[in-house]
């Protein structure tokens, strides 16, 4: 199953996560994989691909990676610096994170 495939089937009650990445962005591979670890789905679109670059550009006003959107919330920057947003956004507490974080 592709990203987009998860992307159309998350469950009702979890927000819809639409992130910008590209292949070498070490930012989008450790958003990825804090996504995977928190078992949230996301549809994800290569900025690599310039009429996908030009729709971020469009949608966001940015040009940079990765850019996440949950709902009409945009974030971008490191993964760092987006992670507390995103938290916010997908309904994620510390409690939730600490409890999926300890198991492997």
């Amino acid at each position: 199953m592709s990203h987009s495939e998860k992307g159309k089937k998350m469950n009702a009650g979890t927000p819809q996560l639409l992130i910008y990445t590209t292949p070498t962005c070490p930012d989008c591979h450790a958003l990825k994989r804090w996504l995977a670890q928190q078992k949230i789905a996301y549809e994800e679109r290569d900025l690599t691909d310039p009429l996908i670059a030009e729709e971020a550009k469009t949608r966001t006003g940015v040009r940079v990676a990765p850019i996440s959107i949950v709902g009409d919330q945009v974030f971008y920057g490191t993964f760092l610096s987006q992670k507390p947003g995103l938290m916010k956004a997908l309904g994620l507490s510390d409690a939730q994170l600490k409890t999926s974080e300890a198991q492997p």
